[in-house]
This record gives structure tokens, C-alpha cells and sequence, in this order.
């Protein structure tokens, strides 16, 4: 009982330290201004559509704030951990009687913490957007209530998930580029992953040719590789088209699986590392 609340107390202070860091940063700072931007260009979308102005600006804004979520994900994992390792500072916080899968948790759990904030942050001008632009009244309105909440919260899980694979690298590459490189990578491949599966269940416009060849590959991915456009519901917000419960149960258990079994390979990944 008393090593687990040293481990959590370590894992705080790194978490702590991770948060303040994290803030500090040229990068986040950049990312949010582009998230912020971004914001602004959902604005004026609405004003392109007479009919939906709301829906077209929330759609826009959506996809916005995931690609900046993810950049910041990534951002903050480059920095947080890679460049930590990179210029060995991650050996002073390894000189104290503390485990490094404790560095890891405090790490990541900065990173998601720091990601909530940035999605309530962008989530509030995406609302303040959607309300006041557009310039017309729709016949329907979209739900900016808990369907729009909980878009946003599978958007930061989405990112989550981007960030403890970028984690794993981290904990593993020699080259402080790499987590960044193919976390964005993942992430581009784990939202194309569901339209490809779902494009190929459709036939693939009779092209038998490519089923045949790319079919086989594209159902040994999918055991390996999260579909990560599972956790975009923006249609219950926008359309009011809820997710099945079932569904949606079970695609957030698959990002909270995937994220745990990364963090224990990035954990034993980094247990073994060297440092000279």
C-alpha cells in the first residue's frame, strides 16, 4: 500500500511538472492558435451554405479541432518525452528511486490532461461559432448539448490513442523526429482504416481484382491497427443521429485497450533502454 501511493505521488509530480512544461511551449502555443484559426474558418463556412449554415460550420469546426488536437498530442509527447530522452534530461528525473513507467504515466497523464483543456478551450468557441454564425435559421438544429460534448470527447480519446502509440516510439526510437513522424502517420491510418474496410465491403465498385488483392491485407491490419474513425460522432451533433449505445460502448473500450497495452510496451520498451 505504501510503494503504491509513492508510485502515484511520483506520478503526479511528473504529471505536474509534465502540465507546466507543456503549457510553456512554443508549440502548443502555435497549435492553439491554428486550432483557434480554425475555429474561425467554421465561422465563415456557414455563411457558403443558406440552408445548414449551422451544420456545415459545426462540420468544419469538428474536423478542426481533431486535427489540432492530434497535432498538440503529438507536440506534446515530442517534447514531454522524446526530447527528454534525445538531450538526456530524462536521466536527472531517473537519478531519484523512481521506476520509469512512473515517468511515462505522470508523462502521458500530462498529455491528456492538457488535451481536455485544449478541447474544452476549443469547444466553447466552436459553440460560440456555431451560434452566432451563419447569418440564416435552419429548419433543423443541430444538438449542442451532450451530443456535442461527447463528440468532443471522443475526439480527445482519438488523440489519446495517437499519443500513447507516439509514446511507444518515443520510448523506443534513437531519433527524436520519429514519434512525431509516425504518430501523424497512425493517426492518418487509423481514420483511413474504416472507410477502406468499408469500401471494400461495398465491392469496391465490383473491382474484383482489388478485392481479391487488397482484401486479405486489409483484415490482417485491422487486428493490428485501431479504426479509430469509430470515435468521431459528429452526426448525432450535427444530424442528431445517435451512435448505438453498443457501438459506442465498445469503441471507446477498444481506445482505452489499445492505450493501456501501448502504455505496457512503452513502459517495458523504456525499462530496457540503455542510456549513455
Amino acid at each position: 500500500m505504501r510503494s503504491l501511493v509513492f508510485w502515484l505521488t511520483i506520478m503526479f509530480e511528473f504529471a505536474l511538472s509534465g502540465l507546466r512544461s507543456g503549457l510553456r511551449g512554443r508549440s502548443f502555443q502555435a497549435v492553439f492558435v491554428l486550432g483557434v484559426l480554425l475555429i474561425g474558418v467554421a465561422y465563415l463556412s456557414g455563411f457558403f451554405s443558406p440552408r445548414q449554415p449551422q451544420t456545415v460550420a459545426l462540420d468544419v469546426g469538428f474536423s478542426g479541432m481533431r486535427f489540432s488536437l492530434i497535432l498538440l498530442n503529438l507536440f506534446w509527447v515530442q517534447e514531454l518525452v522524446a526530447r527528454e530522452i534525445d538531450r538526456k534530461i530524462i536521466l536527472f528525473s531517473l537519478a531519484y528511486p523512481v521506476s520509469r513507467a512512473s515517468f511515462l504515466a505522470g508523462r502521458f497523464a500530462a498529455v491528456l490532461i492538457l488535451s481536455m483543456l485544449a478541447a474544452m478551450v476549443l469547444g466553447l468557441l466552436l459553440l460560440l461559432a456555431v451560434t452566432i454564425g451563419g447569418g440564416y435559421a435552419q429548419e433543423f438544429a443541430p444538438a449542442l448539448g451532450v451530443p456535442f460534448w461527447a463528440t468532443v470527447a471522443g475526439f480527445v480519446l482519438d488523440a489519446a490513442v495517437v499519443a500513447a502509440f507516439s509514446l511507444c516510439i518515443a520510448a523506443l526510437s534513437t531519433v527524436s523526429a520519429l514519434p512525431l513522424a509516425l504518430g501523424a502517420a497512425f493517426a492518418v491510418a487509423g481514420k483511413a482504416l474504416g472507410a477502406t474496410l468499408s469500401y471494400l465491403s461495398r465491392g469496391a465498385d465490383g473491382d474484383q481484382e482489388m478485392l481479391a488483392r487488397y482484401n486479405p491485407i486489409v483484415d490482417l491490419i485491422r487486428w493490428v491497427l485501431p479504426d479509430l474513425s469509430r470515435l468521431d460522432w459528429r452526426e448525432w451533433s450535427m444530424y442528431q443521429l445517435a451512435p448505438g449505445a453498443e457501438t459506442a460502448f465498445w469503441s471507446a473500450t477498444m481506445a482505452v485497450a489499445y492505450i493501456i497495452l501501448l502504455l505496457v510496451g512503452a513502459s517495458l520498451l523504456l525499462a530496457r533502454r540503455e542510456f549513455s
